[in-house]
C-alpha cells in the first residue's frame, strides 16, 4: 500500500510539473527588423515574395508553413522573453504595449527554434509537444528606438511570447502600432 501511495504522489508530481507555464529569456543581436520562430525541421524560405506580404509588414508577423517572423521595431539587440503556456492569457492589459498580434504555427519536429536575422543563428531551443500552436506576441517600448535603421545601445524594445497549444493558424493584430 505504501508503494502504491507513493507511486501516486510521485505521477501526480511529474504530471503537474508537465503543464506548469515555463518561461525562457532572451538578448541578441538581429538584423533587418526581424527574428523568426521556426520549427526545426521546416524547410521554409522566408525570402519568398508570399512571406513578407504588406499585411505581413504592417502586422509585424509574417507566416508560412512551420515559421513565423517577427517584425520589430530596432535594428540590432532585441530582448525578450518566450513562455510556453497551456491556455491562452485572457486579461491582457493592452495600455502596457505598442503592439500585440498572433497568429499560428505547427511545431510537428516538437522543437521551437528561436533564430537571428539574416544567419539563422539560432538563439534558443524549446522543446514542445509537436502540434499546432497560438503564438502571440506583445511588443513594447518602441520610443525608446532613437534610429529605427540603426543600431543604438539605448534601443530597449521589448518583445514578450506567448504560445499555447492551439489550432487556430490565422493571423490577427490585437493592438496596431502607428508609425506616426
Amino acid at each position: 500500500m505504501k508503494k502504491l501511495i507513493a507511486l501516486l504522489i510521485l505521477i501526480t508530481g511529474f504530471c503537474s510539473a508537465q503543464t506548469q507555464n515555463i518561461t525562457h529569456t532572451f538578448n541578441f543581436y538581429t538584423e533587418y527588423h526581424q527574428f523568426y520562430l521556426e520549427d526545426k525541421e521546416a524547410k521554409m524560405d522566408s525570402n519568398s515574395n508570399e512571406f513578407w506580404t504588406d499585411e505581413a509588414f504592417e502586422a509585424r508577423f509574417a507566416t508560412e508553413q512551420g515559421i513565423i517572423a517577427v517584425g520589430t521595431y530596432c535594428y540590432g539587440n532585441i530582448k525578450g522573453e518566450i513562455t510556453v503556456l497551456q491556455n491562452p492569457v485572457k486579461d491582457i492589459d493592452y495600455s502596457l504595449y505598442d503592439h500585440v498580434v498572433e497568429g499560428g504555427i505547427n511545431i510537428s519536429s516538437g522543437e521551437l527554434l528561436i533564430m537571428d536575422c539574416p544567419t539563422s543563428t539560432v538563439e534558443l531551443t524549446i522543446k514542445v509537444t509537436p502540434g499546432k500552436y497560438r503564438v502571440r506576441v506583445y511588443g513594447s517600448n518602441f520610443k525608446s528606438v532613437a534610429e529605427t535603421d540603426l543600431a543604438n545601445e539605448s534601443d530597449n524594445d521589448y518583445y514578450k511570447i506567448e504560445i499555447w497549444p492551439d489550432d487556430d493558424m490565422e493571423r490577427k493584430v490585437l493592438k496596431q502600432f502607428s508609425y506616426r
